[in-house]
């Protein structure tokens, strides 16, 4: 447990990754996803839940979140504040300062961890990024899962699949993110080497899109 309330950034980045590759799984599909002790790790989905990519897919209806509706012509931090699976993300991207930014034009690409992937994090430490003194890490964590450009799971797919089945994309923290496409599953590898998936994706919004992921990614800390 954290027991103060400031610490520093390496010792953020030490905890976090701590917990996120400590009890990683390894599925037959290739799942892992980052897992605190004692809990049990997500299996990668068997597919990706998305518009199709045909040429009417603009008129398909959007995807649902935590069985809530999104609504394809509000922004970003609008549709995530009605997802009940996302209250997690939202409370960090307020504590950040980062509702502003992530409601203006954009477009932004936006891999949002659920409510049950930040609870993975070792105990403690999602209270502590949330504290004001830790704003600085709590954007570079969040600025991870933030890739300019609108990139559907169609784009994705593809410029995968070009690349021999991995791309990277770089965040607007600054660092990489590899994306990899085995059997529609697609995986997102951090930094570190720790992997999440895709559960839901190409939820449209006015500014951009979201593809809901079942891991938090951590760039380096420290």
């Amino acid at each position: 447990m954290i027991r103060t309330t400031q610490i520093s950034l390496a010792a953020i980045g030490a905890l976090m990754i701590a917990s996120a590759g400590a009890a990683q799984t390894t599925a037959p599909t290739g799942a892992a996803t980052p897992a605190a002790p004692g809990t049990a790790a997500p299996a990668a989905p068997q597919g990706t839940t998305a518009t199709p990519p045909a040429a009417n897919a603009a008129a398909a209806p959007n995807p649902s979140v935590g069985g809530a509706a999104m609504d394809a012509t509000k922004p970003i931090p609008v549709n995530a504040a009605a997802a009940p699976n996302l209250s997690t993300l939202v409370k960090a991207v307020t504590a950040a300062g980062l509702v502003e930014t992530l409601s203006g034009p954009g477009p932004f690409t936006v891999f949002a961890p659920t409510d049950d992937a930040f609870a993975r994090l070792a105990p403690g430490t999602v209270d502590t990024l949330l504290k004001p003194a830790n704003k600085a890490t709590l954007t570079k964590v969040l600025t991870y899962h933030v890739v300019p450009g609108k990139i559907t799971i169609a784009q994705l797919q593809a410029q995968a699949t070009a690349a021999g089945g991995t791309t990277t994309l770089t965040t607007v923290e600054g660092e990489p993110l590899k994306v990899t496409v085995n059997n529609n599953v697609i995986e997102l590898s951090d930094v570190n080497g720790n992997k999440s998936y895709i559960s839901t994706g190409d939820v449209m919004q006015s500014n951009g899109v979201v593809h809901v992921v079942n891991g938090v990614l951590l760039p380096k800390l420290g």
